[in-house]
């Protein structure tokens, strides 16, 4: 891994992801630099799927099944990112488990456009983002790595995920015609995909989204309290990236959670409050709950009204 890969990385990054680019250069050199790095592989695999130009489904897989095997150093990296990607993944002994789990959450968004309810959602977003959190949290090479950790780190993932899941709603259904707002709670409130699809904005469509929030933010809190457990160098950068994520709570919420007519986002000055705020609770505490109940607008919520939504099963197969 040398700075080309990084540069390369950090481009990638700073293009299509503006949020966790400002958290990434807080966090120190020694993990700052990697994260370029996966984050480019993750786009590299993502880009496959979002925009397959006149590739098939088959071409889509076959592609897939090539970066990972580069990856996983079974064949010769083909561009230099995903040799450092590799290079990478030994330093820090990255299980392949979570790559495989990435690669095959990337495949399944080829075909899998809708979710019956949140047992299928969870197992996508196992390889979409807790196995994310999960290589994030060897390459800051976290103590032990330890189970409490990992879940910790899962639990963190899937709330980034969430978030942007209730955040893309539309981008997703009009560019990629996907929903990835669970059938189940969908129904619990009496609204359908074709009312998704036609972007067809209801009360009965925003208490569904508010009972996806909750669900978000009771991750949030889960993977927050696992914070304590990163190296000190490390602990506010991953604070304030979920700081700013839940931030888009309260923007959903402000909108009264229509995310189909326009999509809610952070403006930068926004951002930068947010990033001072926090900043400065966290030098008066060092503690990651607490600065996060104080700033986020996850902790600006009663929490006597966020019980987790109804757990939804998985279907039998």
């Amino acid at each position: 891994m040398n700075d080309t890969h990084v540069r390369q990385g950090k481009t990638i990054q700073q293009r299509t992801g503006r949020t966790f680019h400002l958290a990434t250069r807080l966090l120190p050199e020694r993990v700052r630099e990697p994260t370029y790095v996966l984050y480019g592989f993750f786009r590299i695999c993502d880009e496959v799927v979002d925009d397959p130009g006149d590739a098939t489904p088959a071409e889509q897989r076959a592609h897939l099944d090539r970066l990972r095997d580069q990856a996983l150093g079974r064949v010769d990296p083909e561009e230099p990112l995903l040799a450092a990607f590799c290079d990478l993944r030994e330093r820090h002994d990255i299980a392949d488990a979570d790559v495989e789990a990435f690669v095959d959450a990337m495949q399944s968004d080829i075909e899998k456009d809708r979710y019956a309810d949140y047992g299928e959602l969870e197992a996508y977003m196992d390889g979409s983002a807790a196995a994310v959190g999960r290589m994030m949290t060897a390459v800051m090479e976290t103590d032990g790595g330890t189970e409490e950790t990992l879940d910790h780190a899962t639990a963190l993932g899937e709330a980034f995920q969430l978030t942007n899941f209730l955040r893309d709603v539309r981008e997703d259904v009009v560019d990629r015609d996907r929903v990835y707002l669970p059938a189940t709670t969908l129904e619990r409130h009496g609204v359908s995909h074709a009312d998704v699809d036609a972007l067809d904005f209801s009360e009965a469509f925003a208490a569904a989204m508010r009972d996806e929030l909750r669900r978000a933010e009771r991750l949030y809190r889960e993977g927050v309290a696992g914070i304590q457990y990163l190296p000190t160098d490390c602990q506010f950068g991953v604070l304030l990236a979920a700081v700013l994520y839940a931030d888009h709570h309260r923007v959903i919420r402000r909108q009264g959670c229509d995310v189909l007519s326009t999509a809610p986002s952070l403006g930068r000055v926004r951002k930068l409050s947010l990033l001072a705020r926090t900043w400065w609770h966290w030098r008066r505490t060092r503690d990651p709950e607490t600065v996060f109940r104080r700033v986020s607008a996850v902790g600006a919520t009663d929490e006597r009204s966020t019980e987790t939504p109804p757990r939804d099963t998985l279907p039998t197969r």
